[in-house]
């Protein structure tokens, strides 16, 4: 009797530590995958930098229309008082950041994501017509003016953390009149930037104090383009085994080495003299770059060469079959959808692998040069004269799914279209347009 009593004693004990046991699981399980979900959608919410996340144009939204309603998707709010120029916007912890331009200077401006009112503005530098846009990491915001002023500046309020200026304190240059135009980019803890100077073409910084890391040396190059920095941004390659920084320069597209800034290769057939804008597709050991004013388009192979990089021409496009002039290009499943043709936005479907032309429609409804990026199977294409247009990503057909006229059009809009957490973001000048473009319900 004493021992059928103490076992079932014990089996009620073991029988609670089972429930708790269970309790506890189901209670910390659901929490932290919460937590994990609260993440994943935090950072589908956030476009901190220039062409997103990952500065390939890639937007990382789903559930976006997959077409549009005649007039286009609904426009959420418009945004007025944020300047001059032609900076796109950075999109981080729910406040949209971008450069705009008046009578005073370079502004930033931080924009509340939810009803578009400006909560902040401060000023970053000289110069009226900003192109670059803002980077956001960790609490700061990068900013670049015209004239070369570069700054860093507290996310919460403006305040002004530390600054540079190309020209004063790297002796750098541009390739032309149109003023610095590159967006910074931030890798682990250092900021790295295009002042164009000889001895510092490529510079990185600290990104908390300013201090200079190191500086990249250009070596004198004979040929096509014009010395210092040219109007793209910096990408990240691995290319040949070699963590490096890739950028479209004044004599065409370089790499240097991320480690200590040593450069390691240059293809100065894609150089122009009088402007190289588009930012360079990187994908594996290749890069794929084009350039407009004739220069046409080429795919690069990396590969270790002894303690250096080869950078090997795998097929060159003449301008005829390829030139992107400016509006960038977008790299889905081994295919470059972008804008072709000289200040053009003729659509273009190339092979990444072969160069082959999948596809080339002819003008597309916009008219002008056209600022492309990707979510969710389709292309975003805005063109030079406020006409947006919505395209299927895919080589076997062009095919047009939608189109809007922007409601006030204030100039060229050249500024590139954002698209993150079910939002459409389109810089016009002194406005800010969003639009609602993700799938009812």
């Amino acid at each position: 009797m004493i021992l059928r009593t103490a076992a079932r004693m014990l089996g009620m004990v073991l029988g609670l530590m089972v429930l708790v046991i269970v309790a506890g699981v189901l209670h910390s399980g659901p929490s932290q995958a919460a937590q994990k979900a609260a993440r994943r959608q935090q950072q589908s919410k956030d476009w901190p930098q220039w062409r997103g996340p990952n500065r390939d144009g890639h937007s990382p939204d789903r559930g976006l229309l997959d077409r549009w309603p005649d007039g286009g998707p609904p426009l959420v709010w418009t945004a007025r008082g944020l300047g001059s120029g032609y900076s796109s916007v950075a999109v981080a912890g729910g406040v949209i950041y971008t450069l705009g331009g008046d009578g005073s200077g370079t502004h930033l401006a931080a924009v509340d994501a939810a009803d578009g009112s400006i909560r902040w503005k401060t000023r970053v530098g000289a110069g009226s017509s900003p192109n670059s846009t803002p980077t956001v990491h960790e609490g700061l915001v990068y900013t670049l003016t015209t004239e070369g002023d570069l700054a860093c500046v507290d996310a919460r309020n403006g305040e002004l953390r530390w600054s540079k200026n190309f020209g004063r304190d790297y002796g750098g240059r541009m390739m032309s009149g149109w003023g610095y135009s590159e967006s910074p980019l931030v890798d682990g803890e250092k900021l790295v930037c295009t002042p164009g100077a000889p001895d510092g073409v490529i510079v990185a910084l600290d990104r908390k104090s300013g201090a200079t890391i190191w500086k990249a040396a250009m070596p004198q190059v004979a040929g096509n383009g014009a010395d210092g920095a040219g109007y793209s941004s910096i990408v990240v390659s691995t290319g040949g085994g070699v963590r490096q920084y890739v950028q479209l320069v004044g004599r065409g597209v370089i790499g240097v080495a991320a480690e200590d800034g040593k450069f390691l290769w240059g293809y100065n057939r894609i150089a122009n003299g009088t402007a190289n804008i588009p930012t360079p597709i990187v994908q594996g050991d290749y890069v794929f770059c084009s350039t407009g004013y004739g220069a046409g388009a080429a795919l690069l192979k990396l590969s270790r060469q002894g303690r250096g990089i080869k950078a090997e021409e795998v097929y060159f496009l003449d301008a005829r079959d390829l030139q992107n002039h400016h509006g960038g290009m977008v790299l889905v499943d081994k295919h470059v959808y972008c804008g072709h043709g000289h200040n053009e936005g003729f659509p273009a479907c190339v092979e990444l692998d072969t160069g082959r032309i999948a596809w080339k429609p002819g003008r597309g409804p916009g008219a002008g040069s056209a600022a492309v990026a990707y979510a969710d199977g389709c292309l975003y294409f805005r063109y030079q004269n406020g006409l947006l247009a919505l395209v299927r990503a895919s080589p076997r057909a062009y095919e047009l799914r939608g189109q809007f006229m922007l409601p006030e059009v204030l100039g060229e809009s050249w500024s590139h279209p954002v698209i993150i957490g079910g939002r459409l973001y389109l810089r016009e000048q002194d406005l800010l347009y969003c639009y609602n473009v993700a799938k009812p319900g």
